[in-house]
């Protein structure tokens, strides 16, 4: 689907802040296939630019130093932007619960420099990514995230200036840093076994393919105020470990060890509330935003005839949408070329650390 979007692109300037992330770096190894005229990566860590501008040696990419704690960084960085996606952001939710002053500075009011200072830009369209984890929150991380998309709404309703707002939510993105696949082929490369905080834990599984198409799409259809959820499958933990296991024939095995702080059993991407307001695309569900005069008796008394999973009364979960099984995960493992990569090491012999 991604070619889909190269004559909405042709010629213009984006941003990504964050873009020295797991999502920056797929989304501009994509981008620099359109006829873009500019990208510009908006991170804190010069060494990550540095080595990003080697990876590329790309005339198209401009880096810019600054972080979205600070207003005037940004509005210097917004200087002939057309598009924004805002990725920036603290994602790992142990060290939010630890910091949760930090978590709040960069996910929620960051969103908020970053949404004023594209409109004092004038920037076209801003997408701002968010979390399965901002649904019903439970810990820090989740809860500075649905900060921000409450910030991202809220100005949407302002209507000042010319910039159209609109968000993503996508929960697991498989092989991204400090995610849950490179974690536990890290404890192999360790001759550990792989620990689990809860084998019954569910998470939803999609690529990183899956998250830069959202977040196109989003760009080039969003509407002011909207949330785009792509729809995904998903898989327990302790199914996940086992398809790791059998693929690499790894021989330490698997231990639990209980949650960590903030952890939940299922994550969810819609609310029940929000399935109230949520429109069926296909590949996507549209969340549009709340309107005064919506009548939640229809949601509370009345039977859901959109057919959304059938889930009107607990939203949709890791744990009501469609469960992989072993078998399905190692396919779908055997999908990524960090994992085929890594696999082709263990069986040279040149895998373990």
């Amino acid at each position: 689907m991604l070619n889909h979007f190269k004559d909405d692109l042709r010629g213009k300037n984006i941003l990504i802040t964050g873009g020295t992330g797991s999502f920056g770096y797929a989304v501009v190894k994509k981008l620099l296939d359109y006829n873009l005229n500019r990208i510009i990566i908006f991170s804190r860590d010069e060494k990550k630019q540095f080595d990003m501008g080697n990876l590329h040696n790309e005339d198209r990419l401009r880096f810019v130093i600054g972080d979205v704690r600070n207003r005037e960084a940004l509005d210097h960085a917004m200087h002939g932007v057309d598009m924004v996606f805002h990725a920036a952001a603290l994602k790992q939710v142990p060290n939010c619960e630890f910091f949760p002053v930090e978590a709040l500075m960069t996910n929620s009011l960051g969103t908020y420099n970053t949404i004023n200072a594209a409109i004092r830009g004038g920037v076209g369209n801003v997408v701002v990514l968010s979390t399965d984890k901002a649904v019903h929150p439970i810990n820090v991380m989740g809860m500075s995230k649905a900060l921000a998309e409450r910030i991202m709404v809220a100005t949407s309703r302002e209507k000042r200036g010319q910039t159209n707002l609109c968000g993503t939510r996508y929960g697991n993105v498989m092989y991204t840093r400090g995610s849950v696949i490179p974690f536990f082929i890290g404890l192999m490369k360790q001759k550990k076994p792989l620990t689990l905080t809860d084998g019954n834990m569910t998470r939803f599984m999609m690529s990183i393919d899956d998250s830069v198409d959202l977040v196109l799409f989003a760009l080039t259809n969003g509407g002011s105020g909207e949330i785009y959820v792509k729809k995904c499958p998903a898989a327990t933990m302790r199914d996940l470990a086992q398809a790791l296991v059998d693929l690499f024939k790894y021989k330490k095995g698997v231990v639990e060890i209980g949650a960590r702080p903030g952890e939940k059993l299922h994550e969810m991407l819609i609310s029940p509330e929000e399935l109230n307001r949520a429109e069926d695309m296909g590949d996507y569900y549209k969340i549009v935003p709340e309107s005064p005069r919506n009548d939640y008796r229809e949601y509370h008394f009345k039977v859901n005839d959109k057919n959304l999973h059938n889930t009107y009364q607990e939203g949709y979960t890791s744990a009501n949408t469609v469960r992989l099984t072993v078998s399905e995960i190692k396919k779908l493992l055997l999908t990524l070329p960090e994992v085929k990569r890594e696999m082709a090491l263990f069986r040279k012999g040149r895998f373990y650390n």
